[in-house]
């Protein structure tokens, strides 16, 4: 017997494997034999982003730093650069600095132009469970925008700020084409950790010799920079992990959901 429930579930199955390839649809004619929890669970994996808290690729650490882009953005990339390291830089449009600034233009482009990964943390660094769909979805759009405009690309990826969604969010960033990334190692820079501190986290995951790594650092903190970032590359490099972007860890997904030309600065680069 069909309940409305599964009806709906079903004729929005059929929405979906309309949009999808060829071969997909080919199995169309069996959607009716899924159960209702079934569909419901289908639906639920289209309609709502992914989330991924920890690398898939075996001995790789994604080194990642939130808030920015920031003034020692650039020493950051140096420092990767000569450990031949890759990063991922989550950043905001306006937080810190606003992302149009002719600093934070080249900034981008340093980090992007060495290999880089450059995903978003959203404008205004705003908890999600606390502002509306449209609000959020304002907040993804912007930075995707200016992120199109300096770099030619929209990021495939999302940070949540605080590391804070639901599953409201969950759709608002499905709907933008976008997967969120949590963490599974915080280095505790934003919640008053010490440098100090920060290294002896960074040597204990080190020493506990995890399948990988995906790390949480924020580079809006000079100590992180100066201090932390080179003991964790030391200590980490000596137990034989790779450092790779977020894209790399997760298995070679796609950095980007878009990649065009980047626009040229006029009256619109502005927060």
């Amino acid at each position: 017997m069909f309940t409305t429930s599964r009806l709906l579930t079903l004729s929005l199955l059929a929405t979906l494997v309309s949009a999808l390839p060829a071969n997909f649809t080919e199995r169309a004619p069996e959607l009716g034999d899924l159960s209702e929890d079934e569909a419901l669970s289908l639906v639920e994996r289209a309609t709502l982003a992914s989330v991924y808290t920890k690398c898939s690729t075996a001995n790789t650490v994604a080194i990642t730093f939130d808030d920015g882009p920031y003034k020692w953005n650039s020493k950051i990339v140096d420092t990767l650069n000569a450990a031949g390291a890759k990063g991922t830089f989550f950043v905001n449009g306006n937080n810190y600095e606003c992302i149009y600034s002719t600093d934070n233009e080249k900034r981008l482009k340093k980090a992007y132009n060495a290999g880089h990964q450059i995903a978003s943390h959203t404008w205004a660094h705003l908890d999600w469970q606390k502002i509306s769909k449209d609000k959020l979805k304002s907040e993804m759009t912007k930075t995707d925008t200016a992120l199109t405009k300096i770099l030619g690309v929209k990021p495939a990826f999302v940070r949540p700020p605080y590391g804070s969604y639901n599953q409201a969010s969950r759709e608002v960033a499905a709907a933008n084409g976008q997967s969120l990334v949590i963490w599974d190692f915080d280095s505790g820079d934003s919640v008053g950790k010490s440098a100090s501190q920060s290294n002896t986290l960074y040597t204990n995951i080190a020493n506990k010799k995890p399948s990988s790594i995906l790390t949480l650092n924020h580079e809006t903190y000079q100590s992180t920079v100066d201090t932390v970032l080179p003991h964790a590359l030391k200590v980490l490099k000596a137990k034989g992990y790779k450092f790779v972007t977020v894209a790399e860890c997760l298995g070679g997904k796609a950095p980007y959901a878009k990649k065009q030309t980047a626009g040229k600065r006029d009256s619109t680069w502005k927060c």
